[in-house]
């Protein structure tokens, strides 16, 4: 079997040399080069094609933003940002992500070599992941950062509860998919939890970004939010998520614990909790994604009663946690993705 031809694209000599030392230890990937920055990049890429490249952000003479976008428009290749945790890299890395990016791997500013090795695991499994992405599915959204808002819902209607929930699950490609799900959605639709496999501080930065597109709002869930109408939760980065019931009103706790099926969030975590907390009031939605995290709480969700849906292979970029779901008979309906919205629609409205 071929190896994953990988091209790490980072001004930081230590990622480099990290990356070269880990990569040498895995008989499935092969580093063709690594480089300081996107200009030496393209130079050896007119020698080989890389199947996936490991990009930093912020570097001198072009940033990674602008090469990716540029990648995207000549030959999509599965890319995985590399990127610090400081307010513009984690900015930046969002719109990456929205622009076509599958995955981050997230990188401190001290200790960067030990970082590396200590998470060296998921390092792999990350750039194997990417590797499995074709590039004709890699589909920037439409709408990156130039819509505006719609006008705020009325208190009223936002401050109404509902005995029904929606749950959605999501990992590599998720940013982009859940773009595509939620900002047609009307403000009636009834209260959102979800989970997104994604870095801690990014699911802030990310929740922003989607309340500045949708209709609905979207905001990084914090512990005790109640899940409202018109109202979209996404479990932060780091923390798992539970749906709750207090009397008629749903809320949400935020805890820290151990990862489960190797993700802190975890979709399994909140699909568990919706099908005890909810049952046959709940809606669950398992998307594209790497593994089989959330297959299992959606069996659950199902048994409880409630109705689930998986995305179809035609619309995944990853269709691992929708395949996983369906081996287990987990799913009532499979729809590709522009269907997935009128579902949660129907879901909302109906008696």
């Amino acid at each position: 079997m071929r190896k994953i031809r990988l091209l790490v694209v980072d001004d930081s000599a230590v990622v480099r040399r990290a990356a070269r030392t880990l990569i040498a230890r895995d008989q499935e990937i092969e580093l063709i080069a690594a480089v300081s920055d996107p200009l030496f990049a393209m130079e050896a890429m007119n020698k080989e094609w890389p199947d996936v490249l490991l990009l930093d952000i912020e570097m001198p003479r072009m940033d990674g933003l602008t090469f990716l976008r540029k990648i995207m428009g000549e030959r999509p290749t599965p890319v995985v940002i590399c990127s610090s945790l400081t307010e513009q890299g984690t900015q930046m890395a969002v719109e990456a992500m929205a622009a076509g990016a599958v995955s981050i791997i997230t990188k401190p500013r001290l200790s960067l070599n030990s970082f590396l090795e200590e998470e060296s695991v998921q390092f792999i499994a990350t750039i194997k992941a990417a590797a499995q992405v074709e590039g004709r599915r890699l589909r920037p959204t439409a709408l990156v950062g130039n819509r505006v808002k719609a006008a705020v819902a009325p208190a009223s209607a936002l401050a109404e509860t509902t005995e029904r929930v929606i749950a959605l699950g999501t990992s590599t490609g998720g940013t982009q998919a859940l773009e595509a799900v939620l900002v047609p959605l009307p403000r009636s639709v009834c209260g959102i939890v979800v989970v997104q496999h994604m870095p801690e501080k990014f699911t802030a930065m990310f929740a922003e970004r989607l309340n500045s597109l949708c209709q609905v709002q979207v905001k990084e869930a914090s512990h005790g939010d109640r899940v409202i109408t018109g109202q979209v939760l996404i479990a932060p980065g780091g923390r798992h998520m539970q749906l709750r019931r207090s009397g008629a009103r749903y809320y949400v706790e935020v805890s820290d614990g151990p990862v489960v099926n190797r993700h802190k969030p975890s979709v399994d975590v909140l699909f568990r909790s919706v099908a005890q907390t909810a049952g046959r009031n709940a809606l669950g939605v398992i998307m594209t994604g790497m593994g089989d995290d959330g297959a299992r709480g959606l069996l659950a969700m199902h048994e409880a009663g409630a109705q689930t849906v998986a995305e179809d292979a035609s619309t995944c970029v990853v269709f691992g946690m929708p395949q996983e779901a369906i081996k287990r008979g987990a799913v009532d309906r499979i729809l590709p993705l522009p269907a997935i919205g009128d579902a949660l629609v129907r879901f909302s409205h109906a008696q």
